[in-house]
């Protein structure tokens, strides 16, 4: 078994592929002739949207994210993590913690997307 994809519940597929083309540079891969659902090509395993009308028609209730009270967060790698982090801001990513030098060697800021979901913003972890 292979980890496919991550989904996010939004109420607006598209406007949540544009932004993360825009605040993160990630291409979208594929948005469903409704606008229901679409995917971002981020490697094997994809980010994709699906629209919180699409789960509410087949009987699924979803939850608003809280990037405040998070129960997960997506992480993108980058190797400037400073940068990434202004562009994402200055693209409409709303500023959580500005970039910090952790004890383990990682550079890591946090923002939230236009869906108040938690990103993380990071540098490769390299092992000795």
């Amino acid at each position: 078994m292979k980890f496919k994809y991550t989904i996010f519940y939004v109420d607006d597929v598209a406007a949540s592929l544009k932004f993360y083309n825009q605040a993160f540079n990630i291409k979208t891969k594929m948005i469903h002739g409704e606008n229901d659902y679409g995917e971002l090509e981020t490697g094997d395993c994809s980010l994709s949207f699906c629209s919180k009308n699409l789960m509410k028609n087949i009987g699924k209730e979803t939850q608003n994210p809280n990037s405040k009270s998070p129960v997960f967060e997506i992480a993108l790698e980058t190797n400037d993590v400073s940068s990434a982090y202004e562009h994402a801001i200055k693209n409409g990513a709303k500023p959580i913690s500005a970039p910090e030098h952790m004890p383990w060697g990682q550079d890591v800021a946090y923002v939230a997307d236009l869906n108040d979901y938690l990103v993380e913003i990071c540098s490769p972890i390299y092992q000795n």
